[in-house]
């Protein structure tokens, strides 16, 4: 475990490699799990506040399940959420031609019609963030899919690359570049020890 302020990270974090391969996953996160994506408080409104821009991207079914459920909701286990098709695809996904999701509130940031790129739960996975009850303690846990990101692990391993670099841009929208640069550090300081007992 690596602590950084009152951030615990998984060694798992910097020693796993993982890039995601979407033309394998088919962006399987998008639609698999218990819960639409979770999302931060302060999210809620950003979904406000884009929602009519990024609805002309979203499908029709998507469309008539947040004008049913809402532009988010509240789930018991998980907190605030994305809805879900049906309990599987995101409201806010698109399936293209070549049956890959992608969202479409990404699809919007990255025309330059919002400055709001994603729900970070979405932008960070497969890091997952859990806040301890009692204490102002986050865990930065390494959780992919054993099935569903497999290819990821083995895309990530092929090009030699930890999961913390190739998750870089969403650990610094989170926790800033202090943050990950002292991450980073450590990874390197970890790396070099590692490298050292196996001379």
């Amino acid at each position: 475990m690596i602590a950084i302020d009152n951030k615990l990270v998984s060694d798992l974090v910097v020693e796993e490699k993982f890039v995601c391969d979407l033309n394998r996953c088919k962006g399987g996160c998008c639609e698999d799990g218990d819960a639409g994506a979770p999302l931060e408080t302060e999210e809620l409104d950003h979904l406000n506040d884009i929602y009519e821009i990024v609805k002309p991207y979203l499908t029709e079914d998507g469309v008539a399940e947040i004008e049913k459920q809402g532009r988010y909701q509240y789930h018991k286990e998980f907190g605030w959420v994305t809805p879900t098709i049906g309990g599987k695809m995101c409201v806010y996904g698109i399936r293209n031609d070549k049956g890959i999701i992608h969202c479409g509130i990404e699809q919007a940031y990255r025309d330059g019609k919002i400055s709001w790129k994603k729900p970070i739960s979405c932008h960070l996975y497969p890091i997952k963030i859990k806040k301890s009850k009692k204490e102002d303690i986050e865990f930065v846990n390494y959780e992919p899919r054993e099935d569903m990101c497999h290819p990821g692990c083995v895309l990530g391993k092929k090009l030699k690359i930890p999961a913390y670099k190739f998750l870089k841009e969403a650990l610094i929208r989170k926790y800033g570049e202090e943050f990950y640069q002292a991450l980073e550090a450590t990874a390197k300081h970890l790396e070099s020890t590692t490298d050292h007992k196996h001379k």
